[in-house]
């Protein structure tokens, strides 16, 4: 008899245990992430939908993922006509825990937002239905940017031209899709240094570029190691190869401590399409995952300020192989 009652008082531990585990699993689908969707009504200007197309085509580079890329050209530039249709797919083979899908952001997929929930999405990672989104869209740094310029984007991409397309939807792997839930965070914004103050401008380009995320390695579970910050060599699988990012602190022999300011400059400028055609590139080639031909947009004095604020940081000795091929 007492050993059935301790069988049975285990039995009730068990089930209260699995109670507990399946209801914090049912809480985190059901009600997280809980970040409201603010009432706000952004007045449309020519001067922030310069600002907006400036930043998401060249510091931002929203139109990157969100377009199609030219992947038979140098950095992947996009396709003229396919300007915010999404579709890009980040998957299992690129080290992503599921199949995540660039959303179309045009108004064709839009233009039944309010300006509460795209500023929401933008600097929370949280779209309609509460759904959360895996931060390869980097909003938890869009979320500290200033909240202009996130206004400004936002104007920017209403006056895109609809494209009708539906990309399908994301699918994160096990136990992503209950972990994702828990990844965005409210909006956390912050002025944006007056441009005339170079180092902190360039500190705070970088954060919109969220350049740190490609620029640092990562572990097996995609968290950046920690002491590597800008150091390069996070890698990224192709289906032809395997690309690494460059060491871009100012190591003298392995990162870009050997640069000048317009040295630097030069390197982005070289791949500015106006000016320069993009080599054809074959497949099983290397090819650059950065969008180049974007961030050669960028303004000189912001160039400069880029340059400034990284020269700023800890030299970190960090040699990268920039391709294996698989071919």
């Amino acid at each position: 008899m007492k050993k059935n009652r301790l069988w049975k008082i285990l039995g009730f531990v068990i089930l209260g245990l699995i109670v507990i585990v399946f209801g914090g699993i049912g809480y985190i689908v059901w009600f997280r992430p809980h970040i409201p969707v603010k009432e706000i009504k952004i007045d449309s200007t020519a001067d922030r939908v310069a600002r907006g197309k400036y930043l998401a085509n060249h510091v931002t580079v929203c139109m990157d993922c969100h377009s199609t890329r030219d992947w038979t050209k140098f950095s992947g530039p996009i396709t003229p006509g396919t300007e915010g249709k999404g579709g890009e797919k980040f998957d299992q083979l690129e080290g992503f825990p599921g199949i995540f899908i660039a959303a179309n952001i045009t108004p064709y997929k839009l233009s039944g937002w309010t300006d509460g929930e795209l500023y929401r999405a933008i600097t929370s990672g949280v779209g309609k239905g509460n759904r959360p989104f895996f931060p390869v869209m980097p909003y938890l740094y869009y979320g500290a940017l200033d909240t202009e310029d996130i206004y400004c984007i936002m104007t920017y991409i209403r006056t895109l031209k609809p494209i009708s397309y539906d990309p399908p939807s994301s699918s994160p792997d096990f136990p992503m899709n209950i972990i994702l839930h828990m990844i965005p965070q409210p909006a956390n914004p912050a002025k944006a240094p007056d441009p005339s103050d170079s180092l902190n401008y360039g500190k705070y380009l970088v954060k919109a570029g969220s350049c740190v995320e490609c620029h640092t390695r990562a572990d097996k579970k995609g968290k950046l190691v920690e002491g590597m910050s800008f150091a390069g060599g996070r890698e990224f699988q192709l289906p032809w190869g395997i690309v690494r990012s460059a060491n871009i602190t100012p190591d003298k022999e392995t990162g870009i401590g050997g640069y000048t300011a317009q040295t630097f400059i030069n390197r982005f400028k070289a791949y500015d399409p106006s000016l320069h055609e993009l080599a054809t590139v074959q497949y099983g080639e290397f090819n650059s995952i950065m969008p180049w031909s974007m961030y050669a947009g960028m303004t000189t004095s912001d160039l400069s300020s880029i340059y400034q604020y990284l020269h700023s940081l800890k030299p970190i000795s960090n040699q990268v192989v920039r391709f294996s091929s698989l071919k």
